[in-house]
Parts: structure tokens; sequence; C-alpha cells
């Protein structure tokens, strides 16, 4: 960090001061107003789903996301009774503009009603409470109400309060572990005031970006827990280096500027792993992917920018009033190198064989289970049963599956008016008879037949919930079935739309792009790293290792979601499948953090190793120095991400999960055992890097790193 960046910034404090507390508090108010723009959309650009579902809103004027889903139980009714109720739920629709019952149907003594709008996800939500008011006035007081919209609608004050508690558990934990780390003083709210401005100006940035982009309803939950835990990491690390150079030159100016040159630097080049490891995201086509890669790079870049000019402010302004009187904190030792975790390494590194043997056999037998793993793209049936939408979908579950509230949808573009009754009905009969049909609707009136006679709808009403292997399979039925259908005239495009064929685009996009961001990732990811270390060998370890914790973080999903193993403990949903978008975040946040540990640790060994210390001496002193403030981050950061397990919601609970035990796992097992044992075991090719390379990333190779230099 250039030395007149950090005079510039100190001699501008109170201005900067003003200045990010004005940001901060208008991000606040911002992200207050942010539900309101948020939505669940799976919609994927380009694909057949999409524009079936196109055909639907322009040919039906139908929003496939917009549908409710009516369930009213009767007892011993006539036909004319059902004939009433069946009025009576149509007039109560005329509540929301443009609605009409789609598929409807009677069975074992349960009234089921499909109700289409032309709104979208976030327009047709509010119109939740007025149809339900609506259906009790006409009489019918056991109906209820759910669908894409009623969820919405239901879901989003439970995630604003789990958001709420989140931030008080993840708050009070930061708390007293920063009170255990740091001793009882003024600097252990200093992570907590980085943290909430760098919040604060993110969820702004957002606001303002969700005007125009779609973004994800989990946003706010994810931004809030999440940068707490990253924004604290990064305070952390600085201030407990600025406290190490202030007890040595007990000159704030002096401490300041170490630590910017060495911490900040770190910090700066961490954020810039974990954006780039985010920023995979935007390479996805699916928007809901892409808005959570945006709010994930918004994170740690905020994050950086508040590490170069917030922090070093509130360091300055700190002073000696990091130092506690009393207890000085278990960070607060004078020397670290007769701390733990220098005993530890010493431990390790004359049984590095041994110990790098063990601890990577356990690691791979732990993640063995990954290959248990199966995707979804999302979990309607996890809905909380308190709600009113969740315990319709319990409902219809225990009568004849979730099917109902996502029906596939057909779309039949005969080219130019024409009738068709003995094709339509031949291909209704066809797809009645797959195995995981419950019911097929279909019709000649203007539900079913656009105003110019050119285009035909059915509905198609599976047995299974949208994310079920089974609904899967119908969907690939479906579309075999579609594609070998005959008696249509020539030139007939026929489509397949509605929420499950969304969701298999929605998988299939995310896999096919899969393999291009993670080779782009880990090829950036290297090439920084090794920059950064000025070594071959540790960029490539370290991406090796960070892979392990991920792998592992994914089959603790499949213990837990899956095999119900802890789940009663924990308060978990059993399922068994995970919900895609969780594994694709979890993938690009777990790689960065492991990345951020990565540097914390290695960055300090070559700083030791540039003074002249040895390959051994060097992993000591790097662990010890810098170890306890990394594990006690992660220990921060898996308490911010509490909030996410003791919620409602089944992807959230997976996202909390799978971020903590991969962070546990990489911030303990392997940065404490397989870390200093490998680098033992490869000794000066650790720091090895060839001439060519070195001009490559434009750094300057040591005397250490050429050939003739290695024992």
């Amino acid at each position: 960090m250039p030395s007149n960046w950090v005079a510039g910034v100190i001699a501008h404090r109170r201005s900067i001061l003003a200045v990010w507390f004005v940001v901060a508090v208008i991000g606040l108010f911002a992200g207050a107003n942010l539900n309101q723009f948020l939505t669940t959309s799976l919609e994927v650009p380009g694909s057949q789903s999409q524009y079936a579902n196109s055909l639907l809103a322009q040919r039906f004027d139908e929003n496939t996301e917009g549908s409710f889903t009516v369930i009213y139980k009767y007892t011993n009714a006539s036909e004319q009774e059902l004939a009433g109720f069946k009025a009576l739920i149509k007039d109560a629709i005329k509540e929301i503009p443009s609605a009409r019952v789609g598929a409807q149907k009677a069975l074992a003594g349960t009234i089921y009603t499909n109700i289409t709008t032309s709104f979208s996800l976030i327009d047709a939500a509010p119109y939740t409470p007025s149809l339900r008011a609506a259906l009790i006035g006409n009489g019918l007081n056991g109906a209820v109400v759910t669908g894409p919209p009623a969820i919405e609608h239901d879901v989003t004050p439970v995630l604003a309060n789990d958001l709420r508690r989140g931030q008080v558990v993840a708050v009070v934990i930061a708390l007293l572990l920063l009170m255990l780390m740091l001793g009882a003083t003024w600097a252990i709210f200093l992570p907590l005031v980085f943290a909430f401005a760098s919040i604060s100006l993110t969820m702004g940035v957002i606001y303002l970006i969700a005007h125009k982009f779609l973004m994800v309803l989990y946003i706010p939950n994810i931004v809030e827990l999440i940068g707490l835990g990253l924004a604290i990491d990064y305070s952390l690390l600085m201030l407990h280096r600025f406290r190490r150079e202030l007890i040595q030159s007990n000159d704030v100016d002096v401490a300041l500027l170490v630590t910017m040159k060495t911490a900040g630097k770190t910090v700066v080049i961490s954020g810039i792993t974990v954006c780039i490891a985010l920023s995979a995201l935007l390479l996805v086509p699916v928007p809901f992917v892409r808005s959570l890669g945006i709010a994930g790079v918004l994170v740690p870049l905020v994050s950086v920018f508040a590490a170069l000019t917030l922090q070093p402010v509130l360091l300055s302004f700190l002073g000696n009033r990091v130092f506690s009187d009393g207890f000085m904190g278990i960070m607060g030792k004078a020397d670290p190198l007769q701390g733990v975790w220098a005993r530890l390494t010493k431990w390790v590194i004359p049984r590095a064989k041994a110990v790098f043997s063990f601890s990577l056999i356990a690691l791979l037998l732990a993640a063995s289970l990954v290959f248990k793993l199966e995707v979804t793209p999302s979990s309607l049936t996890s809905i909380p049963e308190n709600l009113e939408s969740g315990r319709a979908i319990s409902q219809i579950t225990d009568k004849i599956g979730p099917g109902v509230i996502t029906p596939h949808e057909i779309v039949i573009d005969l080219g130019k008016p024409a009738i068709v009754e003995n094709a339509r009905f031949a291909l209704a009969s066809k797809i009645s008879q797959l195995p995981q049909v419950f019911m097929v609707a279909s019709g000649t009136d203007s539900t079913y037949v656009d105003s110019t006679g050119q285009f035909i709808r059915m509905y198609v009403i599976g047995k299974k919930a949208i994310g079920d292997k089974q609904t899967r399979t119908l969907v690939q039925q479906l579309r075999e079935t579609i594609a070998q259908t005959k008696g249509f005239p020539e030139g007939t495009r026929i489509y397949l739309g509605g929420s499950p064929a969304q969701g298999v685009d929605l998988i299939d996009a995310i896999f096919k792009s899969l393999p291009r961001i993670i080779i782009i990732v880990l090829l950036i990811a290297f090439l920084l790293l090794a920059r950064a270390f000025r070594s071959i060998l540790l960029p490539f370890k370290a991406i090796i290792m960070d892979l392990i914790s991920i792998s592992i973080a994914f089959a603790v999903l499949v213990v837990v979601f899956k095999f119900g193993i802890g789940s009663t403990l924990l308060g978990t949903y059993r399922l068994d499948q995970v919900e895609a978008w969780v594994l694709i975040f979890m993938f690009a946040v777990l790689f960065g953090l492991s990345m951020d540990y990565e540097l914390f640790l290695v960055s300090r060994m070559r700083e030791a190793k540039d003074s002249g210390a040895s390959n051994t001496a060097a992993i000591i002193s790097g662990i010890a120095n810098t170890s306890g403030v990394v594990t006690g981050a992660a220990v921060i950061l898996v308490g911010a991400l509490s909030g996410f397990v003791f919620g409602h919601f089944a992807g959230l609970q997976e996202l909390g999960i799978g971020l903590a035990i991969g962070i546990i796992i990489d911030a303990t097992i392997i940065r404490a055992l397989l870390l200093p044992s490998s680098m033992v075991l490869f000794g000066r090719w650790n720091w090895w890097l060839p001439k060519p390379i070195a001009a490559v990333l434009r750094t300057k190779a040591s005397p250490l790193d050429q050939p003739e230099a290695r024992l």
C-alpha cells in the first residue's frame, strides 16, 4: 500500500468519516425498502420454457409465475353444490385484475383450482390477502391459497424475521468472540462499525441495481450475514496486525503505515480473489444466479474499499486505545511463537509425512459422500407449514402430490388458425397415460384457445414437486411425446412451458456453464496467488486443498439433509435434493474464503522467508502469527452463518450449514495440519518460481526462486 495513500487518507480522515456516515445512513434506508424489488423467478433466457412462457404472456395474457392455486375441501356435495363452489371461487378471483380460472378438478372431497394472471411474481403477490378475503367473503371459509405469488407474500416477512434474529445472534457472538480475542477494549467495536458501514453501502448499491435487474429474494439475508462475517474478517486481520506493530514501535503512524503495507495489501488481494470467485456466477446465463453473483461481488468489493479508507481512519482515531489495561485477549500475547498454534506446528513438522497422509485420507473419505448429491431447482415442499401457502402444499401432498401448484403448460403454435380437435385430443390422451401425470386439462374455450385460433394451450398436472427426479423425468417424457406427436398441420410448433420445465432448463443451464466457470476461476486464482506468493507450487496446493474443503461441505449437505443425521438437533428439513443455486453459490464463496485464509497464512510465511528465515521457521512464524486471527475470524463468520441454519427455509439452511462446515474444515484441519505438513514435505520447492513465469507475472523473483538455490 503506497505511503502517500495512507498519508492522504489520514490527512482527510474527518471528511472520510463524515462521507462514510452519510453513505451508511442512506444505504440503511435503501436496504429497508429493497424487498419490494426482489423475486424468486427461475426464468432461463433463450430456453424452450422461456419461449413457451412468453407465448402464454402474449397470447393468453398469462404469466406462469403469477399463478395462484386455491384448495377447498367439501363434504358430500352434490353436482349442483360442486358447481356452486366453483362459481364462488370464480367470483372471488375478480379481486385480481386479469385473473381467470385455468385447470380445475374436484377429487376426493377437494376442489383444486389453478388461477392464472398476467402479473409478474412481484406484482401478483400483493393480491394474496385480497383473494383470501374474497374467498372467505363468499362463504368458502376452509379455502386456502398457495402458488408462487402466495408463497412470495407469505415468506417475505418470515425471511425478514429470520434476518433480524440472525443479525442479533451474529452480533452477540461476534462481540463475545472479539472480546475473547482482543480483550476488554474499545477495539472490539471497530470491526462491527466497519461491517455496518460496508453492509449498508452494499445494500444501497443493490437497491439501485434492483430497479433495472432481477434480484433474488434471499439477497438481503446473504449480504447482511455473509457481509458481516467477511467484513469482520478483514477488519480483525488489520486490527490484529496494527496492535502487533504498535507494541513494537509505540508509534501510531508507523504502526498504521506498516499495517496498510502488509495486512492492508493482503486484504486487497484477498478481496479481489473473492470477487473473482463470485464474479464467475455472472457467467451463468440465468438471472437468478447472476443476481447472486452481483451481490456476492459487491460484498468483498465494498469491504476492500472500506479497508482502504474507513479502516485506517478508525485505527488512527483509536490509536493506543486498542490496548486493554486488564485482559489483553488470547491474541494479545507478546510472543505468538510461544502460543498454542506455534506448539501445534512444531509438533506437526517432525511428523509431516504421517500427518499429511492421515489428514488427506480422512478428508478424502469424508468428501466421498459428494457422489450421493442430487439437485433441485427449488424446494417448494419445505415452505413452513405455519404459513397458509405451506399448509396448502402439505394438504396437496397428502392427497395427490404438490404438482398442482406448478403445472406443466404446453403451447401449440399451429402457424395459422385451424381446427385440430382430433390431434389435440390424441395428444392429451397420450400424455395422460404417462405414469407421473395426474390430469390433463384441455378444451375449446378462451382458456385454452387464443382469440385468433392459431394458439392452443394445455395444462398437464404432475404428481410430484418441481424438483423431484420423477418431475424431471416427466419433463423429458413430455418433450419426447411432443416431438413425436402427429396429426397437426405442417409447420406446427409445440413448446413445453411452466415451472417444472423452467426448473429443468435452469439446472441444465447451470451445469452446462459450470465446467467453463470452474476452469476460469481456477486459472485466474492460480495466477493471482502465484504473483502474491511468488511461487508455482503454493497456488497449485492451495487450489487442491480448497476443492477438498468444498467437496466436504457438499458431502455434509448429503449427510444432514438427505440422510437426516443431525437434522433433528439443527431443526433442518429432510430433503433428497439440494437446491442448485446453493451449490454454485457455495462453491464460489468457499473458494474465495479459502483463498482468503491461504493468503493470510502464506503471505506471512512469505514475509518471514523474505526476511531470511528458513522454510521451517517461516512455516512456524506464519501459522503462529496468523492462525489465531484466521480461526477467530472463521468462528465469527460461522456464528454469522447460524442465522441461516436456524431460519425457516431449506435453501438458506443448506447454504448456512454448507458454508459453516466448509469454513471450519478449512480453518482447522486443512490450515493447521494439511498445509504445514505439505509445506514441510515440499521444502524449498514451495518458494520456487521459474524466471519465465516470474516475467509473465511481472514480479521480481528472489534468489530462493532459482533452481540452484534449492537444497
